[in-house]
């Protein structure tokens, strides 16, 4: 009979330790998550960060653009058309009163 109280009561010691989570095990998953959620954090500010740096350079392409634009059509106060030159070898004409 003592035998059988033993074991009955190691059996129960046994489950009784098993049930208990372990606080080393605990913190292992803890730290992984925490881990992969910090990656990820990462993984959206680069994202995020690639996304800024694309918009910036279609900006920048965007006002090259229009920089060249600028300088290829002539100012709009320029004369159409060149002066025709004075001809200084024909003579005035007299005046008649």
């Amino acid at each position: 009979m003592q035998k059988s109280v033993a074991y009955a009561f190691m059996l129960a010691a046994t489950l009784g330790l098993a049930a208990c989570d372990k606080p080393s095990e605990n913190k292992a998953q803890d730290a992984q998550e925490a881990r992969t959620e910090a990656q990820e954090s990462m993984n959206d500010a680069a994202k995020e960060s690639n996304e800024a740096a694309q918009k910036e350079a279609e900006a920048a392409q965007e006002a090259a653009k229009e920089q060249q634009e600028e300088a290829q059509t002539p100012p709009a106060t320029a004369p159409a058309e060149p002066a025709a030159p004075a001809d200084p070898a024909a003579p005035a004409a007299p005046k008649q009163q």
